[in-house]
């Protein structure tokens, strides 16, 4: 639990391109790897999933803190949607790629954060989690090191179906 609370914390140090999350953040619950968290936004309650890697790579990298998280925005017509952070900025018009199973899907990149290419896959890669036992994710240091990522998915139905009726 202090874990986790450190590392939301450094989430809200690090997620420049949501000042949002500057908000008070609550823990609602933990689904074994997949934390569920809610904070009240200006226009509304936000609900989100939180989790962080199992494996870093290059070991020899100061990799900082890195999470992936699926936020759900009742009254925005905003349906889960995905976005990994990192501690240090993507490199310029760069991708990220998410692989789960035999899925890949491409995030863009602004800062530290990546979302979804095309929106219209944010469900497809939010089934594939579901139904997957890991994800895999490849990024580029500003510094042009390549990176990679891995995630439990263990939790993330039910991390997800907390958040479902967030209001």
């Amino acid at each position: 639990m202090r874990r986790l609370t450190v590392l939301l914390s450094s989430l809200i140090l690090v997620a420049g391109a949501a000042p949002s999350f500057a908000q008070s953040a609550t823990k609602i619950g933990q689904h074994n790897a997949w934390g569920t968290y809610s904070y009240q936004a200006n226009n509304g309650k936000v609900c989100y999933v939180l989790t962080v890697p199992t494996d870093k790579q290059p070991p020899t990298l100061d990799h900082g803190d890195i999470f992936f998280f699926v936020s759900q925005r009742p009254g925005q017509s905003i349906s889960y949607e995905p976005q990994f952070i990192a501690s240090y900025d993507f490199q310029a018009n760069s991708k990220v790629t998410v692989t789960v199973g035999d899925k890949s899907f491409s995030m863009f990149t602004r800062g530290k954060s990546a979302w979804v290419e095309n929106a219209a896959e944010e469900p497809l890669l939010i089934a594939a989690m579901k139904g997957g036992a890991d994800m895999k994710i490849a990024a580029k240091s500003g510094r042009g090191n390549p990176t990679s990522y891995v995630f439990s998915l263990k939790g993330i139905s039910a991390a997800l179906s907390s958040i479902a009726t967030c209001k």
